[in-house]
């Protein structure tokens, strides 16, 4: 009795000290959870430097991570130094008046009136309608100008997150390995199956970062390719924006190049209006139908549909991580049910016990003598 009572303290004293372990780690989510995606991504290039240079831990993980800075850490921090300067001056433009986002829905209103008709046989007031469109788009531009504005006074906490991010990227290349033996040793779900979990974990990860990063990257440049040779203002910002938004499996980039098609009708630029169009619905939306199932959805062995709702529900409760997170979670959830169903159902169709074998002792095959 006294033993028990032993373990359970200790138990519980474990289950506290771990969530308060949890708790202490949480403002270093994003860097942590980002050293584990680059751990994962990056794996197969450490193996292949393994092969190549033998059992040298610290100079194979060093290369490795120096690999990844170049391909994916200095782009992405160039990427987001431009769409800053980018965001700011557009602030700046509709903060003096340059840019006027209402005039801009009321030449659209005026040369097609079969919209504001169209509306209303829906009660919906194409005035309330513009109103909330202008302010999401000034909202929009004043939150890339506070992002912009806290960038500048966060440096200091943006590079101690990017330092924290690579040191541990660092160690989970060199050390990766046996952390994941050492947590198989101490998890009681049975190896089988926690082997089965984290293959999951790193093939999803794998999948969504690898996946989603460069469809954005592909429909992110090719939007801003076609907005600079059509004279748009502002490409390269709005380049990046389709890249943030074409994280959003279906529709994604349509929801910055179809309303820019739309102005470019209004004012009478048709043939722009047609070319912009036709480069977004045949090349911009066949990267994302083309490679998304491919990319994605094979890899994750997710339906298309599960792959768009855990994709918005996890950028919703997640942020900007969700994007992973969501199908991370989703792939999970099938992973841990394909189990509980292949186990239990199993177990369901197993015949029954004879007579004969319930009479037998504990660890006595039928046949030995009794004793």
């Amino acid at each position: 009795m006294y033993a028990k009572l032993e373990t359970r303290t200790f138990l519980a004293l474990l289950i506290g000290v771990s969530l308060a372990f949890v708790f202490l780690m949480k403002p270093f989510f994003g860097p942590i959870f980002w050293a584990v995606a680059i751990a994962l991504i990056f794996h197969p290039v450490q193996q292949l430097l393994v092969r190549k240079l033998g059992q040298r831990p610290n100079v194979n993980a060093l290369i490795t991570l120096c690999i990844c800075m170049f391909i994916v850490v200095i782009p992405v921090l160039v990427l987001v130094t431009s769409l800053v300067a980018e965001g700011v001056a557009l602030y700046q433009q509709i903060q003096s008046g340059e840019i006027r986002p209402g005039e801009y829905i009321d030449r659209v209103n005026q040369s097609f009136p079969a919209i504001q008709a169209f509306l209303a046989q829906f009660d919906i007031s194409f005035a309330e309608l513009r109103d909330r469109a202008v302010s999401i788009f000034v909202g929009g531009s004043q939150f890339l100008g506070k992002q912009a504005l806290g960038v500048g006074q966060n440096t200091f906490q943006f590079f101690l997150g990017l330092a924290l991010m690579v040191y541990l990227a660092f160690f989970l290349l060199r050390d990766g390995h046996a952390l994941v033996e050492l947590i198989i040793k101490a998890l009681p779900l049975g190896d089988e199956r926690e082997r089965l979990l984290f293959a999951k974990f790193a093939e999803v990860t794998r999948a969504t970062v690898k996946g989603n990063l460069l469809i954005a990257i592909i429909q992110g440049a090719l939007g801003g390719l076609i907005f600079w040779i059509l004279g748009i203002s502002g490409a390269l910002l709005w380049g990046v924006v389709m890249a943030i938004v074409s994280l959003l499996p279906a529709v994604g980039a349509a929801l910055v190049w179809v309303p820019a098609a739309i102005y470019l009708a209004a004012v009478g630029d048709v043939i722009e209006a047609v070319v912009l169009t036709a480069f977004g619905v045949v090349v911009i939306g066949l990267a994302d139908n083309l490679l998304r199932p491919v990319l994605v959805g094979r890899d994750t062995k997710l339906p298309d549909y599960i792959v768009l709702l855990s994709t918005l529900g996890g950028i919703v409760m997640f942020g900007i991580n969700g994007f992973v997170m969501g199908p991370l979670v989703a792939a999970l959830f099938m992973a841990f049910w394909g189990i509980f169903i292949r186990e239990f159902s199993e177990e369901a169709h197993r015949p029954p016990a004879t007579v004969d074998d319930e009479s037998q002792e504990p660890g006595r095959e039928a046949g030995d003598d009794v004793r």
